[in-house]
């Protein structure tokens, strides 16, 4: 990436000083502060995003709306990075697994990425809402009685890490210790640690999953994938599943996460929580305006050279979006963010993010049931001292401490067994009552179908017409888990032993 010839980089510049790293403690602790310096630059500026690989980031807001919907001069198509394929990079660099290539739709362009993309926009559109809603309702009680007569959490390792974690292997019809192993395997991608290793998990974990599938389809999304008319190959499966769970983990718990600080440090927020108002919808707004999960992503590549701001773009080194400079570009004027939804924090162009409203919903359902159950909550520590995680794609807190009056668990049956679970930790014959709705309006599931995610996971109607046959979708044969080593997660069969 190169200034554009005859003029000069203002001073402070990083082009006087070369890339600025994205990666480290000082970047973790104040990344706006290192967009304020990159926004001298221009609309693009030179980075580091691991030691030894290089990119331009987009810091202005219609510049990266420019990069995401103009295809035809920005490719995904992560076989052109130049550098990878020069050995300029090397293949073990932490920032690999991000961005090279995978045959999914992440990671391709034209009629490739339309016949990928259909399968995930298809096979999502089956999932029932109000499913799903039910589903992180009790998973986030069950979380909530393991700390709520303690009076203490760390509310990521014990709720915000967990509960995606729950929704996940539901959606996907995962086994506990195979999710646990492709949860620690893309924490490892996120975090640009041991990137090798964790690739090395994520695809022999996803490689199980499919083989599972085959053999016992359900109606999860991984029997949708391989059951859809889009007739995806084992590869092409195996990477659609690396972007849909990798989406659904890492970026979701850091959405809950984020917005749990927000909640309880900000003033603004306070004031209607002690209320009783929970203004959980402003306080997701403002997240991901200001702290999206996904901070710096969205690679792209230039097809050919070109001129973009007074800089010039080399084609196939790598552009990546800054969606939190993006969302605080001073021109856009305005501190109205409440029910402004006109961030970047999903995206936009073609590879917006398809799992948007979902993704949405899991974290709205998980702020409102602990704000309900704990509503004394307060943060343990100081909200400066909170100390967020190395790395140039996430934003990400390494821990959320805090304390609350102590509250006895509910009194409710054994918490909802994702897949796979039942035969292994349920007496014979054994179908625990459903818990009654508490107040009105809440989510009861009726007595003959006390776990939704087995028969009413599905939408009633068909999405399209490139549906799967209705043969996907029925009942699934349990399966126990893999006979694989123990990851240093939490297994689930842990968590609802009680252990």
């Amino acid at each position: 990436m190169n200034h554009r010839p005859g003029t000069t980089p203002p001073p402070g510049c990083p082009a006087h000083t070369g890339a600025v790293p994205l990666y480290g403690p000082d970047f973790a602790a104040d990344p706006h502060a290192v967009y304020r310096r990159l926004r001298a630059y221009g609309p693009v500026a030179p980075v580091e995003l691991a030691p030894g690989a290089t990119a331009g980031l987009v810091t202005d807001y219609r510049a990266a709306l420019e990069v995401l919907r103009t295809p035809a001069v920005f490719g995904k198509d992560a076989r052109r990075w130049r550098a990878l394929a020069d050995g300029r990079v090397a293949p073990d660099n932490p920032v690999v697994p991000m961005m090279a290539y995978r045959p999914n739709c992440l990671f391709s362009d034209g009629e490739a990425h339309r016949r990928l993309r259909q399968a995930v926009t298809d096979s999502l559109a089956r999932i029932d809402p109000n499913a799903l809603r039910g589903y992180v309702e009790r998973s986030a009680d069950t979380l909530i009685d393991r700390f709520a007569a303690k009076g203490e959490a760390d509310l990521l390792g014990s709720y915000a890490k967990v509960l995606p974690l729950l929704v996940f292997q539901q959606l996907f019809g995962c086994p506990g210790e195979l999710g646990d192993r492709l949860v620690e395997g893309f924490s490892g991608i996120f975090d640009g640690v041991d990137a090798e290793r964790a690739d090395a998990v994520i695809t022999e974990g996803l490689t199980e999953l499919v083989d599972l599938k085959r053999g016992s389809p359900g109606a999860d999304m991984t029997s949708w994938l391989l059951a859809h008319p889009a007739r995806l190959t084992d590869e092409e499966m195996l990477h659609q599943l690396v972007v849909l769970i990798g989406a659904g983990t890492e970026p979701q718990q850091n959405l809950i996460a984020n917005a749990l600080r927000l909640l309880l440090s900000d003033d603004r927020f306070a004031g209607d929580l002690a209320g009783g108002s929970m203004p959980v919808d402003d306080a997701l707004d403002e997240v991901l305006w200001l702290d999206p999960p996904m901070a710096n992503y969205a690679v792209h590549y230039p097809l050919q050279d070109v001129d973009f701001g007074g800089t010039l773009l080399p084609a196939g080194e790598p552009v990546v979006i800054s969606f939190a400079a993006a969302n605080t570009d001073p021109s856009l004027h305005s501190e109205h963010r409440t029910g402004n939804r006109a961030h970047l924090a999903w995206s936009a162009g073609p590879h917006h993010c398809p799992a948007k409203d979902a993704a949405r919903l899991i974290a709205a359902v998980a702020l409102e049931r602990l704000l309900d159950r704990l509503p004394d909550c307060e943060l343990a520590v100081p909200v400066d001292r909170l100390v967020w995680r190395p790395g140039p794609f996430h934003r990400a807190l390494t821990a959320l401490p805090v304390r609350f009056p102590p509250v006895p668990p509910r009194a409710a049956p054994s918490a909802p067994v994702p897949p796979g679970h039942h035969d292994r930790h349920a007496r014979p014959g054994h179908r625990p009552a459903p818990r009654p709705a508490d107040t009105p309006g809440e989510s009861r599931w009726p007595a003959e179908n006390p776990w939704p995610g087995e028969s009413r996971w599905t939408a009633p109607h068909a999405p399209s017409s490139s549906t799967p046959p209705d043969a996907t979708s029925t009942a699934r044969r349990h399966a126990s888990a893999p006979t694989a080593r123990r990851s240093p997660w939490n297994s689930l069969a842990a968590w609802w032993r009680g252990e």
